[in-house]
């Protein structure tokens, strides 16, 4: 497959918006070159009137201006321009400060665009996909990668800003020394060639192992803090921070060689730099046997390398950092340019009855975990779907409520098929409870509505049902902050506020994955009496355990060897 090129990637990654905006500061970068020549280019005729006022009259364009401004004196010339230049510095200043902060801007607008889009293409992924993905890469392309590859667009900017700058500076010096100014160049060129071809190979592979190192240390963290109970129970802590001294070490070791690779063309540069200078000195030296007269050649000249030298090392770091990210820019070209498909809005009522037909399902292909299966559900019915972990009963229902697709076969309600286009609106009829509960950081009553429109009174009531009401009121209510993951709960009273969150919207469908697992048996009891009572018109599908949790069940699913369609009715 060929490979796409880093241009084709970037226009890809920019919108219609982003195009104009970039013509616009296009425009800017060449006015601001425009300037840069100007008060370089300024500088010869400065010195040389200063330090010889005769010339002026002698000078056409000199004594054109003074004759048309109607100057008295030289002098009063002079002080003048001395004024016009100030200004001219002054409005220089501003501009860049100006162009600098509009080229910022719109790279960290693009960062966040960027942020965005693949945030929201996670948003929009199938459940399957998600679950395919590692969360500390999603995490990594978000904040790391999105923002490399915005500074890869804010360096490709700067670039071409110094470029331009580099090519009129050049054109005003050819028109004073052409030899001299070709000579320079081949120097410049020869040394930026050198350059490119060794230091940015091995910057671009030290940008892709930056990659790899970042995700293992995402990694390492996201582990860490995952799983500190059992770090406190094994003990396992000098094994841990091992790990994280020796990812960390290699993590700065690739940071300290990368950073020191891109420095190193600016030593290099004025280096030679210094040494061209000495050398164009020399040369005008020996050219002019009056130094007095070449004096404004000199300190143009000066000034231009002074500005030149430290285009080409700029050009070279923005280069060299657009190299180290072009990784980056891959990852989000990757993600971004793949899609996944939009769901509809189509509507879809539920009357009667949930039909699966021929239900086929794989996570890896060829290796079915479902196949063959068919079942029935009556609206209102209560079907209690049991077996053995790893018999595939999770899976089952999360067919049912649209987080997977099958593989094949047909999902039915009241006869209308179950498709994207009106997945949206049948998963809206849901109230979803799972076995393990993540809660926002942030109030109860942000947890409970969260996605749907806040209403105190409905929380409280959805509170009330899940029992955890009580609780609440020996705290701050529903205000009461439940920390990052619910930390600052146990596991049961999460658990209610899970169960306060499916029954907030008054779902036509309830479903609880092992969802009162965490629970003791009086409190478990207590809550399914208040879901069965409050589900009396509504379709309840239960997965679970212990037997007790759905002996009020209409129907029990025993799902038993599922790869073969397995699935018998109690």
């Amino acid at each position: 497959m060929r490979e796409v090129s880093d241009f084709y990637k970037l226009r890809f990654l920019t919108t219609r918006k982003d195009k104009i905006s970039l013509l616009v500061l296009l425009g800017m970068t060449i006015f601001s070159s425009i300037i840069e020549t100007i008060g370089v280019g300024i500088i010869m005729p400065f010195i040389t009137f200063a330090s010889n006022p005769s010339m002026l009259l002698e000078n056409r364009y000199g004594s054109a201006i003074f004759n048309f401004f109607d100057f008295s004196s030289t002098q009063t010339f002079m002080f003048v321009f001395s004024g016009a230049l100030i200004v001219f510095y002054l409005f220089r200043l501003f501009y860049n400060t100006f162009y600098s902060y509009s080229i910022n801007l719109f790279a960290y607008r693009k960062y966040h665009n960027l942020a965005f889009r693949m945030f929201q293409k996670i948003l929009k992924s199938s459940f399957l996909d998600f679950t395919n993905k590692n969360s500390d890469i999603l995490r990594r392309g978000i904040t790391g990668d999105a923002l490399n590859a915005s500074n890869y667009i804010r360096n490709f900017l700067l670039l071409y800003s110094e470029l331009f700058t580099i090519g009129f500076l050049y054109s005003i010096l050819l028109i004073v020394s052409w030899k001299m100014t070709i000579v320079l160049t081949c120097i410049l060129s020869f040394k930026v060639f050198l350059i490119t071809q060794t230091v940015s190979k091995i910057i671009k592979k030290k940008g892709e192992e930056r990659v790899k190192i970042e995700g293992g240390f995402l990694g390492l963290l996201s582990n860490s803090f995952g799983n500190f109970k059992i770090i406190k129970i094994k003990d396992a802590n000098s094994q841990l921070e091992q790990d994280f001294l020796d990812k960390g070490y290699n993590r700065a070791k690739i940071e300290v060689t990368t950073q020191t690779l891109i420095e190193l063309p600016r030593n290099l540069l004025e280096t030679f730099g210094f040494a061209i200078l000495i050398s164009c000195v020399a040369y005008i030296l020996y050219r002019y046997e009056d130094a007095s007269a070449v004096l404004p050649i000199m300190s143009m000249y000066a000034l231009a390398l002074y500005k030149v030298l430290p285009s080409v090392n700029k050009i070279l770091n923005y280069f060299n950092g657009m190299k180290s990210m072009s990784k980056s820019l891959e990852i989000v070209y990757d993600e971004l340019k793949n899609f996944p498909q939009e769901e509809g809005d189509e509507k879809i009522k539920f009357d009667r009855e949930i039909i699966l037909q021929n239900i086929c399902f794989s996570y890896i292909q060829d290796k079915p975990v479902i196949q063959n299966f068919n079942l029935q559900i009556k609206k209102g019915e209560k079907i209690a779907f049991v077996g053995a972990s790893g018999a595939g009963k999770s899976t089952l229902v999360d067919i049912i409520t649209g987080f997977y697709q099958p593989s094949s076969g047909k999902i039915l309600v009241d006869n209308v098929l179950l498709t994207q286009e009106n997945i949206k609106d049948w998963r809206k009829k849901i109230g979803y409870i799972p076995q393990s509960i993540y809660l926002f950081d942030g109030d109860v009553a942000e947890n409970v509505a969260f996605g749907s429109v806040y209403d105190e009174q409905k929380i409280i009531q959805a509170c009330k049902i899940a029992k955890i009401y009580d609780f609440l009121e020996e705290h701050e209510g529903i205000h009461t902050r439940v920390g990052d993951g619910g930390i600052k709960l146990s596991g049961g009273q999460k658990q209610r506020i899970g169960i306060a969150r499916a029954i907030y919207d008054n779902p036509e469908i309830l479903v609880l994955d092992e969802a009162t697992s965490a629970l003791d048996n009086e409190t478990e009891e207590k809550i399914m009496e208040e879901i069965y009572e409050l589900s009396k018109d509504k379709t309840l599908l239960v997965i679970a355990h212990r037997l007790s949790t759905v002996e009020r069940c209409d129907r029990r699913i025993v799902v038993e060897n599922s790869n073969l369609g397995g699935g018998r009715s109690e």
